[in-house]
């Protein structure tokens, strides 16, 4: 709300602006009108003028009576006759204004239109040529437009007026018609801010207000469902650290009570240290997790020769494999497959899916991981003889804790972060990751497909950016 009064209200400011404009408008109609008052005044009283000039000058008989008798012709304008002669001479009370040009403009035949002085005033002139080879002029004083100027302008006021008055209204009734909907929406924007939820935003008024109005509706959805994603992973999150800690501090509680003893020490110990390194290899995901989200997560790109990085960490993975009796297996080029990346991120990144597949894969099933030159880049890939994947499972795979609830009981899972912490790494080195299935060794495979360089890294992926998990089916 103070916000709000420091701004100002929505509805005030719509009908200060539609106010203003319409007075800008509103000045500039009554200037151009004002002027065009006296320029249209003055072209109608010359029209007069000069249709009364045409009038005398086909009735000759009739203007040299009026001439004769030396009186200007009735009528309230005060207009005043003058003939000009065939020979060039000029009679009348209004001889005064035609001058040595007007005089031959006439006797060439042609007609007059001028401004001119008589008696001291000045006056609107209208010549025509007479039948006989002469001419007929008609002065009326300016004073006549000027009266009408002002009529005219007079009634220009009431309209200019009603006109301001009306954007006003108009202004006033478009504020609220615009603020309504936008109070609705601040007010609603205010209350999910303050932990409310499924709250829906009426969507009415003009396009652009009611596109806000479904955004405000996407926005409430969309946070509602992000926190029950939070919720769900912080009491996945709450049960995976409580069920190591139950252990372990049973395990302690006994020993420290002398309840096992003697050759049973030995095997609470074995016990006690398993169930310690589950816990710090969740504890370790998480922290993982963390960083990898972090802005100021930093990666050491040098040239990395895959080929040669691949074959090391199959030598590893080959050798736990053979523990489990899992049949590893390994394809890679013949040759260097050089790529400008950070190698210690991808070896950590074929570990982690490596220990995603060992964990499902049964005794006398394959493990394979693969390298194949992209282009451009590389792609990595690795297979499993395990049960896998559906195709809900594919869209939920890098789901923090996803596919963990979903199977919980009913095949080995980890701490439910691997696969997130797969797809943020991959994100970050500026690749992709999917998963589809079903892979020729029957289970589930994993891709993940590295660019050649880092300029060719989206800016997403290089500052952190939140991203949505790719999945293929």
């Amino acid at each position: 709300m103070t916000t709000a009064r420091r701004h100002g209200s929505l509805g005030v400011n719509l009908v200060l602006l539609t106010t203003s404009v319409a007075a800008v408008a509103v000045v500039l109609t009554g200037l151009f009108a004002w002027r065009m008052i006296r320029t249209n005044a003055e072209a109608q009283g010359r029209e007069q003028l000069s249709r009364q000039a045409e009038i005398l000058a086909r009735t000759p008989p009739l203007a040299s009576v009026r001439l004769g008798r030396e009186q200007r012709i009735a009528g309230p304008s005060g207009t005043a006759l003058a003939l000009v002669r065939p020979s060039g001479k000029v009679d009348g009370p209004a001889a005064a204004v035609v001058g040595t040009d007007a005089r031959r403009t006439l006797l060439a035949g042609d007609g007059l239109s001028t401004t001119a002085t008589l008696d001291g005033h000045e006056v609107l002139v209208e010549g025509v040529p007479a039948r006989d080879g002469g001419g007929l002029v008609l002065a009326q004083p300016m004073s006549s437009v000027d009266e009408a100027t002002d009529r005219m302008r007079g009634g220009l006021v009431l309209p200019l007026t009603l006109g301001l008055t009306g954007s006003a209204v108009a202004g006033a009734l478009l504020a609220r018609r615009l603020a309504r909907p936008l109070t609705s929406a601040a007010a609603t924007a205010h209350r999910l801010s303050e932990g409310e939820r499924g709250l829906r935003v009426p969507t009415e008024g003009p396009a652009e207000v009611a596109e806000l109005a479904a955004a405000l509706n996407s926005l409430d959805s969309a946070l509602a469902h992000s926190e029950n994603r939070q919720r769900d992973f912080l009491m996945s999150v709450s049960h995976e650290i409580r069920t190591p800690l139950t252990a372990a501090r049973g395990y302690a509680e006994a020993l420290a009570d002398e309840v096992i003893t003697g050759d049973e020490v030995p095997e609470a110990g074995h016990i006690l240290r398993s169930e310690i390194r589950r816990l710090e290899r969740f504890v370790g995901d998480l922290l993982a997790l963390a960083r990898l989200e972090a802005d100021d997560f930093r990666l050491d790109n040098t040239e990395v020769d895959l080929n040669a990085l691949v074959a090391e960490a199959a030598t590893a993975w080959s050798a736990r494999c053979a523990r489990h009796d899992v049949d590893f297996r390994l394809e890679r080029p013949r040759h260097p497959l050089p790529v400008t990346t950070d190698g210690f991120r991808v070896r950590q990144l074929i570990d982690g899916l490596a220990e995603n597949a060992l964990r499902v894969t049964p005794a006398g099933r394959p493990l394979v991981l693969a390298l194949y030159q992209d282009d451009p880049g590389a792609r990595l890939e690795v297979r499993d003889g395990g049960p896998g994947l559906t195709e809900e499972d594919m869209a939920i795979a890098f789901e923090r804790g996803a596919l963990t609830d979903r199977y919980s009981g009913i095949r080995a899972v980890g701490s439910g972060l691997g696969l997130a912490i797969a797809h943020r790494l991959t994100t970050r080195l500026g690749g992709t990751i999917t998963a589809h299935g079903p892979a020729p060794e029957g289970g589930a495979c994993f891709t993940v497909r590295l660019p050649p360089c880092p300029d060719t890294i989206p800016p997403e992926a290089q500052t952190g950016a939140p991203d949505t998990p790719r999945t293929r089916r």
